[in-house]
């Protein structure tokens, strides 16, 4: 692997610098008091692999790639010299006046090919947030276009994620950002999620599946097949807990949305690129969306970039009957982060990283969690390629959680977790991870024997909650 020999190592001052934090820097989905009453933000000064250092020198196995990003692992020289190389050549230019770059040409033809089938044009942005965004203006226009206005109802799923934005948070079914700024906005219609550990515990797998593609009709008819745009779900609900569907759940939705003329909008920002052990998620799932959402490992979070790929068909109903498609953000189709991308997809093809994950180390992900199945704590592992989850449940056998509601135990895990060198997720009560794809069986046996530690380590804690 391409890494750099050592780090240039500065002296930093780590007492000015989270005073500092605290006096100025606002820190994303934080509480600002705790932050304040802590003493400041952890601050992370380097990386290599697939792990980080803090400013005390501590080192963490980064069992969640970053922002489930760092596909590649941190460290790659190559990624940095192609970025200083288009830097030099063409810094910036933007996507507006009818006008291109070298690198943004190159990486949409590349993601087309990678995508394969319909799905062959691309539309650039900075986020997975935008990337969302751009596929809510779009699929309106889309129907506007088509002579249906009133096709302007989206069908999403609680506790599914899609964004930070207005309409991202407002597709996402997350309670907690809908409370910020008055969300959902108005057409969007959320339905049951696929979570069959916390919504059909001890029902049958295929009975579940079918109840919740129910739920989706039901909506649908209620509000008027000839009125809904599309309906958008992510194939693997990341941020909603690694929530993995039953395996016939998406081809079921599908048909569904084929049955209605509905759009069928895979959001892979979290999925893409390997995680699931095929090149996309919908691909893990045998599907074909009218459109897919990308990021994250597009670059792995070397540069912000994400992606919008779009059908031919929609595409055509654009050129013919659109006009200007008024839309679009400064960095779109930046040239250093699309120059980025490349060189990225260049790393996972050539070092494996979509079979490996696929056929090694997705299955040894999945065959480690197993031994912390019989823990009192643990009530359900999960895993899809290098996607996992770990239940934590307040008695053995059953999905009950400590103090009768989701959420207590979950923070309290996490932070033992991070205390003993491990950096994970704690999304109500599951300990969520998606390390780098390049991973060995080594750190994986480390990261779940981390967590078992961190079980016991929380144990006092979770027996004290009421």
């Amino acid at each position: 692997m391409n890494y750099p020999l050592q780090h240039p190592i500065r002296n930093y001052d780590p007492v000015e610098l989270r005073r500092l934090d605290v006096a100025h820097h606002l820190p994303a989905q934080a509480d600002y008091g705790v932050i304040r009453d802590m003493g400041g933000s952890r601050i992370v000064t380097r990386a290599e692999g697939c792990s980080f250092w803090d400013i005390d020198g501590k080192e963490y196995l980064d069992g969640m790639a970053g922002l489930w990003c760092v596909g590649v692992g941190y460290g790659r020289t190559e990624l940095a010299e192609v970025a200083y190389r288009q830097m030099l050549e063409l810094p910036y230019y933007n996507t507006f006046f009818k006008t291109a770059n070298v690198p943004a040409v190159e990486l949409a033809a590349k993601l087309a090919g990678i995508i394969g089938g319909d799905l062959q044009h691309i539309f650039f942005n900075s986020s997975g947030s935008e990337a969302v965004d751009t596929m809510f203006r779009l699929v309106r226009y889309y129907w506007k276009l088509k002579g249906e206005p009133w096709r302007n109802i989206f069908i999403a799923r609680r506790n599914g994620y899609h964004g930070s934005t207005v309409a991202g948070a407002s597709l996402g079914g997350m309670s907690a950002m809908h409370a910020i700024g008055m969300l959902p906005v108005a057409g969007i219609e959320h339905v049951m999620q696929p979570y069959h550990f916390g919504e059909g515990f001890g029902e049958d797998v295929e009975a579940f599946c079918n109840r919740a593609v129910q739920d989706i009709e039901d909506r649908i008819l209620a509000v008027g097949p000839h009125n809904v745009a599309a309906f958008v779900g992510e194939p693997i609900q990341g941020a909603g807990g690694v929530i993995i569907p039953p395996e016939s759940y998406w081809p079921k939705v599908e048909a569904l949305c084929r049955k209605y003329g509905i759009l069928m909008v895979c959001d892979e920002v979290i999925n893409g690129f390997g995680r699931t052990g095929t090149w996309f998620g919908h691909t893990t799932y045998g599907v074909k969306p009218d459109i897919i959402t990308m990021a994250k490992q597009l670059s792995s979070g070397y540069a912000p970039i994400s992606a919008t790929a779009v059908s031919s068909e929609i595409v055509e109903v654009l050129r013919e009957k659109g006009g200007d498609f008024v839309h679009g953000f400064t960095y779109s189709g930046h040239p250093v982060a699309c120059a980025v991308a490349l060189a990225n997809l260049a790393i996972i093809e050539r070092e494996g990283l979509v079979e490996r994950t696929g056929t090694d180390t997705g299955p040894y992900l999945a065959q480690a969690l197993k031994r912390l199945e019989g823990h009192p704590l643990v009530g359900e592992v999960r895993s899809k390629g290098l996607l996992g989850a770990v239940e934590i449940v307040a008695e053995p056998g059953t999905n009950k959680r400590f103090g009768g509601k989701e959420g207590k135990a979950g923070p309290i895990v996490r932070d033992a977790c991070i205390e003993n060198g491990l950096m994970v997720r704690g999304i109500r009560d599951s300990i969520v991870m998606c390390p780098p794809l390049i991973i060995s069986h080594e750190q994986i046996d480390r990261m779940v024997d981390t967590i078992a530690k961190s079980l016991e380590d929380a144990w006092p804690k979770l027996k004290a909650i009421v």
